[in-house]
């Protein structure tokens, strides 16, 4: 039978979904998370700077996803494209930013050398790292190191960044959610930063209870 009209194994995307759920589960939750959340409030909100994230391929597009998360929560953030770093880009860096940089690998070229090119400008610049790799060059310069658990990825080559970038997505809303937490934001706050569409609407309303 030709593959392409064989019909889905729903038992398979049963799996699918239960590994992806344990290696959520799997995430190690350390007291490193306290302190990314120290480094956030401290620089951004105390020191009047903002969060930095940076990464590449899929690693990046997580990122992006993370960056406009804490815009709306109230923690003014920037996605910044680490090759477009290299060619002016890296120009949006302040002297009292963080940079979170996400990396599965914890060893990409572009991350390194951001790195290397953020530290050229600002020496003491807090990072946050994100990586699957414990032992990695990355985790090992980090201020904070914040590992994945590094799960095998549902790809069934084990290849295509899956998985992976689920647990990062889930650990950057673990950083969202504490730093909330932290600077005490509020239904009121939501409101004034959705002005439009649905969330907008709900979050009026809530002012307004």
């Amino acid at each position: 039978m030709n593959s392409k009209n064989t019909p889905i194994n729903l038992d398979d995307l049963k799996s699918i979904i239960e590994l992806e759920a344990e290696a959520i589960r799997s995430i190690p939750i350390t007291d490193n998370y306290s302190k990314a959340v120290d480094i956030i409030v401290e620089q951004v909100h105390n020191k009047n700077g903002k969060l930095v994230i940076s990464g590449m391929g899929k690693a990046g597009q997580i990122g992006q996803n993370i960056a406009t998360t804490f815009c709306s929560t109230g923690t003014p953030s920037i996605f910044l494209h680490p090759s477009e770093a290299q060619h002016g880009d890296l120009g949006i860096l302040q002297r009292n930013d963080v940079l979170l940089l996400i990396t599965n690998s914890g060893k990409t070229r572009e991350i390194i050398e951001l790195l290397d090119l953020a530290r050229n400008i600002y020496s003491t610049i807090p990072i946050i790292v994100i990586t699957g790799s414990k032992d990695s060059f990355l985790a090992n310069e980090a201020d904070v190191f914040l590992f994945t658990g590094h799960p095998d990825e549902v790809c069934p080559l084990n290849l295509t960044p899956t998985t992976s970038i689920t647990v990062m997505t889930v650990m950057g809303d673990l950083l969202v959610i504490e730093t909330m937490k932290k600077i005490n934001f509020n239904a009121n706050d939501y409101a004034k930063r959705h002005h439009g569409g649905y969330l907008g609407d709900v979050s009026r309303s809530k002012c307004n209870q």
